[in-house]
């Protein structure tokens, strides 16, 4: 099982026909999956190719594919002269000298700085869309693996929280009979000081609180089965985990705030405190998974 990371890059470059092809994916977190192209006009046409070979491996993120084509530079064939457009330029010259005298004669330095003077050699449309879709799913390959690296320390991450956890859980669940114990000795302290003066309802009232109170199996039940869960999510299960880790976040938060909320003591107090400081670790790390 490999968790990933929603946040990852890659890079790939190549060359065709004196033309330079860099690409870049750059991604972030994100609810659903939103890719987002930044490219040549030249390469609209293939928008909707490239937003497959990224859907068919990314399921959630925000990503960024940018391209950027230029010319290989001192490329035997990647330029030509426009010879016609030269020859055009020096008649131009030659006729408005002698029209004008004072005008200075076109040196190779300003021909060449002409627009369209010096041009790209011709590039095979189809050559250079087959270049740019080969190059992609090479980096949507790499941008996948450099995810899957990111989720392993992620993983990790969760595991170690989990197992924490679970320590802090089992000792208190150790120590709960002698917590018990010590709060029904207080109770039954102040009842008998102010059994004087208590009636038949304060009586039912007080053994229900108390009840209430003794009573959190359900909740280191409910604690134990969802750390259970999540680490079968992030060691055992494929596919897109991110929301469905994200849930069991609320639910153990939930459990943790029950816990408090019935405490007997001041351990049981400071037991739900810890617990919600790991899980609201592993929460901001649930943010970044796919």
């Amino acid at each position: 099982m490999t968790v990933r990371s929603m946040t990852g890059f890659a890079n790939a470059q190549g060359e065709i026909a004196g033309k330079r092809i860099e690409l870049e994916l750059r991604a972030v977190n994100h609810r659903f999956l939103d890719v987002q192209f930044k490219i040549p006009d030249d390469l609209r046409v293939l928008e909707g190719a490239m937003r497959e070979i990224v859907s068919g491996k990314v399921s959630r993120g925000k990503i960024e594919c940018r391209i950027q084509l230029g010319n290989i530079a001192n490329g035997a064939d990647s330029l030509h002269i426009n010879q016609n457009l030269v020859n055009e330029l020096a008649e131009l010259n030659s006729k408005w000298r002698k029209k004008h005298g004072d005008l200075g004669k076109l040196g190779v330095a300003d021909i060449l700085k002409f627009p369209n003077v010096i041009v790209s050699a011709d590039v095979d449309s189809n050559a250079l869309q087959e270049t740019v879709l080969r190059l992609l799913s090479q980096a949507v390959d790499e941008f996948v693996a450099s995810r899957e690296r990111e989720g392993e320390k992620l993983q990790a991450h969760i595991l170690e929280r989990l197992d924490l956890m679970q320590a802090i859980i089992g000792a208190l669940e150790e120590l709960f009979p002698q917590l018990l114990q010590e709060h029904l000795a207080r109770s039954r302290r102040r009842l008998q000081e102010a059994v004087a003066s208590i009636d038949e309802d304060r009586l039912k009232q007080e053994f229900a609180l108390y009840m209430q109170k003794a009573d959190v199996d359900e909740e280191f039940n409910r604690l134990h089965t969802h750390i259970t869960e999540v680490r079968r999510i992030v060691t055992q299960h494929d596919g897109t985990i991110g929301k469905r880790l994200d849930f069991l976040m609320q639910e153990l938060n939930r459990e943790a705030n029950t816990l408090g909320s019935k405490a007997i003591a001041n351990e049981c107090t400071q037991v739900s405190v810890e617990l919600k400081v790991l899980i609201e670790q592993m929460r901001e790390q649930v943010q970044n998974i796919e």
